[in-house]
């Protein structure tokens, strides 16, 4: 397994995690994504650090508590051998301050996720999304405080923009405070807009990625092809695409090239797709999902190898997407932009 730095972080993270929104299917929302129980939950932690994969990310909002407690079970003896990632921001139930990045909602909400997971820390806290209902202030004065209690060890947050995260880490640095070392983010092949504006701050700023739904969804998976029905109990199919549709020619194009490369390498659709992807600027770690034993075996093979210059660029090619302003006019001034990403 191959372990890079989290962003400008001291930490050391392998490149693939094992996300577990799948424990627990806490309502039709989630069983749509996997119901795992303690016992397979057990040896899906077990099947992963054998192969050196010991970050595991979970949320408080994931079956509403249910993926941390079985997560807190699954590697109950093991606290000193894996690295725990978990989140807050989403509502959590009914009370007015059942949401957000509050101080009250971000202490209380820690507290809780210790106690679901039966540990006394956690390494990688994250702000799950933006609350611009309360101060940056605020929410970055409470991680902190988390952070030298020794509940907390490195904060981190997920989907804000551009904005969002400079302005956190502005004021972080004026006041001294932790800063964010990682961006959660959804990035992919058939999604790419993470490089018109995040990617880059976070070469500028040193802001690892951390990329969840690196397939879209499963779109990515193999299973969608042109011409043929949905799968039948896909999860894509059940859910969904992730924010606005895709374009399904651009969808089947990327298919067919990662096909053909899956037939030079020996590998699997949804490997080629996973090793693009960690051959990326700023990307730390992705988090790979399953359903079952054998899903989480094939995503493991993703690493260990790595695509050629020639096959990536096939891949960046049929994936490209026209950016939108300002993208497409800095784009156009190249001269102005000699160390932006291309």
């Amino acid at each position: 397994m191959e372990y890079r730095q989290l962003g400008s972080s001291g930490l050391r993270v392998p490149v693939l995690s094992f996300g577990t929104a799948t424990f627990g299917g806490g309502n039709e929302f989630f069983k749509a994504w996997g119901a795992t129980q303690v016992d397979e939950a057990t040896r899906m932690v077990n099947l992963c650090l054998d192969a050196g994969v010991n970050l595991f990310d979970t949320a408080n909002s994931y079956s509403r508590g249910m993926s941390e407690e079985i997560l807190g079970k699954a590697i109950s003896g093991l606290r000193n051998k894996v690295l725990i990632s978990t989140k807050m921001t989403f509502r959590m139930g009914d009370d007015t301050n059942d949401i957000g990045s509050s101080r009250f909602n971000i202490i209380r909400s820690c507290e809780a996720s210790l106690k679901r997971l039966n540990v006394d820390h956690i390494d990688i806290y994250h702000m799950h999304g933006f609350d611009g209902n309360t101060p940056v202030q605020e929410t970055l004065s409470a991680l902190e405080t988390l952070v030298q209690s020794g509940k907390v060890r490195y904060i981190a947050c997920s989907n804000f923009s551009g904005w969002h995260l400079m302005k956190s880490l502005s004021v972080s640095e004026r006041y001294g405070w932790s800063r964010y070392v990682a961006h959660q983010a959804y990035y992919s092949l058939l999604r790419r807009e993470f490089e018109w504006e995040l990617m880059p701050l976070g070469v500028d700023q040193g802001v690892g990625t951390i990329v969840w739904s690196p397939l879209s969804g499963g779109q990515l998976s193999g299973k969608i092809r042109r011409g043929q029905p949905m799968p039948e109990g896909s999860r894509f199919g059940q859910l969904g695409s992730h924010g606005p549709a895709s374009d399904p020619e651009l969808l089947y194009n990327i298919v067919d090239v990662l096909e053909e490369i899956a037939g030079e390498t020996g590998k699997t659709i949804p490997q080629v797709a996973l090793n693009w992807l960690l051959q990326r600027p700023t990307v730390s770690n992705i988090i790979i999902g399953a359903r079952n034993e054998e899903q989480l075996k094939q995503n493991l093979g993703a690493v260990g190898w790595n695509l050629t210059v020639e096959q990536v660029k096939r891949l960046d090619a049929v994936s490209e997407v026209p950016p939108v302003y300002p993208y497409w006019h800095q784009n156009g001034n190249p001269e102005l932009n000699t160390r932006a990403i291309k």
